[in-house]
């Protein structure tokens, strides 16, 4: 009977029961191996401990090998976070202070995308185990070998065990996308002027698959550096061409076939600007892909680019056509630049300033403005690491003045259980405490029943611990924390006579770390993102809002290069999104609060409004510094200097640091906001119109995920 037939695990089962294989085949092996092979206690501590830290308890993304390299590269850190903890264990005072500067300084890295994040929990246990007495240099080397010896056993498994097949990476999805765009700017050229629908589904899934919320954690290009700032820069650039060509208008009646002779009045060369990007396209699907393509491609946009700012058709359909082509090339134009500078880095030609602005910058450099831009009580990221850290120290001065029985536990409890908000803190305390509850239940009736029979125990932990870390990532933290306890009661039944008393130790230490981990989620920013996301997105709009009354004055001037004093805040535009964008992020992962928000809120409209000032007024890839023609029609001035700068756009770099300057006008002049530039009252609105519309069709949510 079909209905008789075992159903298949879900996906989830699957993922966490290889991952729960790779723990506890590294963890036990390498406990096993010390304890009853070496008689090192100590060392077999450190090896159990350190691939439950940084395998079961943390979360570690990617493939495999992805892992395992990530893993090899935190060992040098363990050890000086084992050191650490072990010469500052000797005062309670020193460990307390030791615990706030290490766990703000391991929570904080999340700044630096998802694999710093994911390895923090691991990381901060790899402090916490030796902060705790006794004090022992003595032993030190035996800790490190320990934990060295549990972490490489789990570099073996992470390699060999169950492998997973990797993702394609995000310069093969660029790739894929500019691909996709060459063949929408090629099939544009020609009557109906329109995409057929089975290429626009195709430009619509591929710019879906560049969003950071449907890439893997381990292939976002999150780094500060110049390659992933690059590269995401890429993607954003590649996901506005492939909008900005699915609303292209036609040409209007009567005018001649792209590269045709005399098409377009005052077109010089080359004015077959759908060819150019096509081509350029194509050149950087091949560059992503390894490829070593000339770049005359580049070079014959930019004089198109040029082409097309001094045309002199005042037919309001030729003006919007215009603007649309203008508004692609630029697209075009910053695709092909970032993608050089992922590929090449520092060794790349230099781009314009302006949008570009790290591309000859060194990686300390970006760094620290990385670092520095999320210091400050508006960042969740900094708030994040102060809660946290706050905890870890309370919980360390209060496992050392009571001295409570197996502190690690205090502490561990306090790590894994703190969440962003009080109301989910305070839900995650309360089934962790009942799954303790049961878990310490059930350890005192096994130790009450075996005794002192290490064999057992011995033969019971791997699979108990198969089961643990399969169970736990799927059914809740109720479910972990019982099973949990009752894998710690084996372990330490090994190490040192245990009775049914370590239950009621376990106990007692997870309901004080939880006490404390939610005092300090109730006193430090209790809403988490809640309120952090309007107060940003707040001041986002506010300076997106200046930034266009300043850029208007300029416009309605004529073009002339009028002193149009700065709006306040204008030179944080940059910072006022990121700021945004993190705060979106870590809003999206909390639990939605009692109260309904309010009808017709649209965050991610209010962070494209901010992504397309900032395009705005950013200034465009290689634009030509001379002054441009651009006529509004019978009547109108002239509007934009600089040749055109690059046009409002849905999407812009996602750059992570506060500028220190605002961009210079592509014309000379004072330092100031640049004008958007080639653009009229009716180019603007049809610009504004078609960006809003290309983004529904893409269904976009530039650099906000």
């Amino acid at each position: 009977m079909p209905g008789a037939l075992p159903r298949r695990p879900s996906p989830a089962y699957r993922t966490a029961g290889r991952r729960a294989l790779r723990v506890t085949i590294a963890a036990s092996a390498g406990f096993y191996v010390l304890l009853y092979g070496l008689g090192w206690s100590v060392g077999a501590t450190y090896a159990l401990f350190g691939a439950i830290a940084m395998a079961g308890l943390s979360h570690l993304p990617g493939s495999g090998r992805q892992r395992a390299e990530l893993l090899l590269g935190a060992v040098p850190v363990c050890w000086v976070l084992i050191t650490l903890g072990t010469y500052l264990s000797v005062r309670t005072w020193s460990a307390v202070v030791g615990m706030l500067v290490v766990g703000f300084t391991l929570a904080f890295m999340a700044v630096g995308g998802p694999r710093f994040a994911g390895a923090a929990t691991g990381l901060h246990l790899m402090y916490i185990l030796p902060s705790f007495p006794p004090y022992a240099p003595g032993s030190l080397g035996e800790r490190l070998a320990g934990a060295t010896f549990g972490i490489a056993l789990l570099i073996v498994a992470e390699l060999t065990l169950l492998p997973e097949p990797g993702a394609p990476p995000y310069r093969e999805r660029a790739a894929r996308a500019a691909e996709s765009a060459a063949r929408c700017a090629e099939r544009l050229r020609s009557a109906p002027y329109t995409l057929p629908e089975d290429l626009r589904d195709t430009a619509r899934t591929l710019s879906t698959e560049l969003r950071s919320s449907k890439v893997p954690e381990a292939e976002r290009p999150a780094g500060a550096g110049v390659r992933p700032r690059a590269l995401a820069h890429t993607g954003l650039a590649t996901r506005t061409l492939l909008g900005r060509l699915a609303a292209l208008p036609p040409p209007p009646a009567g005018a001649a076939p792209p590269g045709a002779a005399g098409a377009g009045a005052g077109a010089t060369e080359d004015p077959d600007a759908l060819r150019a990007v096509a081509d350029v396209a194509g050149e950087t699907a091949v560059r992503l892909r390894g490829g070593t393509p000339d770049t005359r491609a580049h070079a014959r946009l930019r004089r198109v680019r040029r082409a097309l700012t001094t045309a002199e058709d005042v037919r309001p359909a030729a003006q919007r056509r215009t603007a649309a082509l203008l508004e692609v090339t630029d697209a075009a134009l910053a695709m092909s630049t970032a993608a050089d500078l992922a590929v090449r880095g520092r060794a790349s030609a230099a781009p314009a300033p302006g949008r570009f602005w790290y591309a000859r910058m060194r990686a300390p450099q970006l760094w620290w403005r990385r670092l520095s831009g999320h210091v400050g009580g508006r960042s969740v990221f900094f708030q994040n690491a102060v809660r946290i850290s706050l905890a870890l120290a309370a919980a360390r001065l209060i496992a050392g003045v009571d001295t409570l029985p197996h502190g690690f536990w205090v502490l561990l409890a306090t790590l894994t259980l703190t969440r962003t908000t009080v109301r989910e803190t305070r839900t995650t305390v309360r089934r962790a405490l009942t799954g303790t509850l049961v878990g310490a239940l059930a350890a005192a009736g096994l130790l009450a029943l075996v005794g002192t029979d290490i064999e057992v125990y011995a033969v019971a932990l791997p699979p108990l611990m198969l089961v643990t870390f399969t169970l736990g990532p799927v059914k809740g933290v109720g479910w972990s924390q019982a099973l949990f306890t009752v894998v710690v009661a084996l372990v330490f039944a090994q190490l040192a006579p245990a009775t049914w008393q370590l239950a009621e130790f376990r106990l007692l230490d997870v309901v004080t770390g939880s006490a404390i981990g939610a005092v300090f989620g109730l006193l430090a920013w209790p809403r988490g993102a809640h309120d952090e996301l309007r107060r940003s997105v707040a001041v986002l709009l506010r300076v997106s809002a200046e930034l266009v009354v300043a850029t208007t004055a300029r416009t309605a001037a004529g073009g002339r290069r009028v002193p149009v004093p700065s709006a306040p805040g204008s030179r944080s535009l940059q910072h006022a999104l990121v700021m945004a964008e993190s705060a979106y992020a870590q809003y999206q992962s909390e639990p939605a609060g009692p109260a309904r928000p309010p009808g017709g809120q649209d965050w991610q409209a209010a962070l494209i409004t901010g992504h397309h000032t900032l395009w705005g007024v950013g200034g465009g890839p290689g634009e030509p510094r001379g002054r441009a023609r651009w006529r509004t029609g019978p009547g109108g001035g002239g509007a934009g200097g600089g040749a055109g700068a690059a046009p409002p756009a849905r999407g812009g770099p996602r750059t992570g640091r506060r500028p220190t300057t605002p961009h210079p006008p592509p014309g000379g002049g004072p330092p100031g906001p640049a004008p958007p530039g080639a653009g009229s009252t009716c180019r603007h609105w049809t610009a504004d119109r078609r960006t809003r519309s290309s983004a529904r069709a893409t269904g976009s949510r530039p650099g906000c995920c």
